[in-house]
């Protein structure tokens, strides 16, 4: 085959595939001198390679810009730029591609060889060339060249999992945010007045939605139901149970309300609160393949004379803070609801007085941890209560919240955490 100069204009339009059918790489020679550069391609072309020729690092690096290249076997020692700078300056392209590079020196002094690796050399030859030695070099190489193809190949597979992963991530983050709003909606307003007495409410979960739920209805003057529920789990199965559960108690519209029995088309008589966890519980066994079970505070009050009838089913024990700011813990517990069939529940009841708080939260503030790992607990609970003694509704329970993420700040919520609380202001 006749050894002939191919600049790189000529080539983009002369050039021939090589003498085999698997695949073809293309060597970008190097070197001001046109001797050195006919004695390799001759070589290079014999053993099945495209050959580009530039004769300086300035005319390599256009080529390169515009060319896919596989190797280049450049010249330590040219004239303007040399094959490291050349070196360096190719590795800054992004090319999308790997190209493995090679450089001609008569130097072998241990130092130059670790600057040249150091700027992105992968291999060195001692002139003058063996052309064995450089059949190997170019062989080694193209092992690095096939595997960094099939990483590349693999990379572009986990690239296109992770974008649909992404894709499904992004509508379950709106899905969730929708039902974050909805959940939301089942507690409209965090504070409402009942004829002289206020109710305030508190509802944090700790992710997008939760499994706690509060509430307070007014079937009439002076009489009100307040809730205070904790769905077993996290997450949107117990978001969804919160959804349900609020549908049976709720306080717009009366005549779906499991805890009210209308009398004579006129009024509402309110069920006891043994009565309604007894009611939730048959609900909840009667569908099959629900699993979630909730522990509930309900309480009926009648604010002409502050007597509340409480029922604790599986749920912190309610507190009572006095007007005086003491605090007292009551009820005797019970089992949850919906965990077991033809429960039991019992009520209790106390008289609250002009000025007394009744509070019912979910086990998310006492089971809450400082940095030690040490619980809130009762204890914990109840000198945070006296300590806020002085501020009232809304105020007072997200202080209340603040000072229990205040714990232990650096550690994200473990559970949801809710409260209700009822300041009675008498008849």
């Amino acid at each position: 085959m006749p050894v002939t100069q191919l600049t790189y204009e000529t080539f983009k339009t002369n050039a021939h595939p090589p003498p085999r059918t698997e695949c073809v790489r293309t060597v970008l020679l190097v070197d001001d001198s046109r001797v050195q550069r006919r004695i390799l391609k001759v070589l290079l072309v014999k053993w099945g390679y495209n050959v580009i020729e530039a004769g300086c690092g300035e005319e390599a690096m256009e080529i390169c810009r515009h060319e896919p290249i596989d190797f280049i076997i450049s010249d330590w020692v040219m004239p303007g730029m040399s094959g490291l700078d050349f070196c360096t300056q190719f590795r800054a392209l992004d090319k999308g591609r790997y190209g493995y590079f090679i450089v001609l020196t008569s130097k072998s002094e241990t130092d130059e060889v670790v600057h040249g690796l150091e700027v992105g050399a992968d291999d060195f030859l001692i002139k003058p060339i063996n052309a064995p030695e450089l059949r190997a070099r170019l062989l080694a190489g193209e092992r690095v060249l096939v595997m960094e193809q099939e990483l590349s190949a693999k990379n572009q597979i986990v690239g296109s999992a992770l974008a649909e992963l992404q894709s499904l991530y992004d509508s379950i983050e709106r899905d969730l945010e929708q039902a974050r709003k909805i959940q939301d909606s089942l507690v409209p307003e965090r504070s409402c007045r009942i004829g002289r007495s206020d109710v305030s409410m508190l509802m944090k979960p700790c992710g997008h939605v939760g499994g706690d739920l509060v509430g307070v209805f007014s079937p009439g003057p002076n009489r009100l139901g307040m809730y205070n529920i904790d769905v077993s789990g996290h997450g949107v199965t117990s978001a969804l149970m919160t959804a349900r559960i609020a549908g049976y108690l709720s306080g717009r519209f009366l005549d779906q309300n499991i805890a009210l029995e209308k009398r004579f088309d006129r009024y509402y008589v309110q069920r006891s609160p043994e009565e309604v966890a007894q009611i939730l519980n048959e609900r909840l066994l009667s569908d099959e393949g629900v699993e979630e079970y909730f522990t509930m505070a309900y309480a009926v009050v009648d604010l002409r004379n502050g007597r509340a009838s409480i029922v604790q089913a599986g749920h912190p024990h309610p507190v009572i803070q006095r007007a005086d700011g003491t605090v007292e813990f009551v009820g005797t517990g019970g089992p949850p609801v919906g965990l077991l069939p033809d429960l039991l529940f019992e009520s209790f009841e106390v008289m609250l007085q002009p000025g007394d708080r009744l509070i019912f939260h979910s086990d998310g503030i006492t089971e809450s941890t400082d940095t030690d790992g040490r619980m809130l607990e009762e204890d914990g609970l109840a000198k945070m209560l006296r300590d806020l003694s002085d501020r009232s509704g809304n105020e007072m329970l997200d202080d209340l919240f603040w000072q229990v993420t205040a714990m232990h700040p650096e550690k994200p919520m473990a559970d949801d955490v809710s409260a209700i609380m009822l300041e009675y202001a008498g008849p």
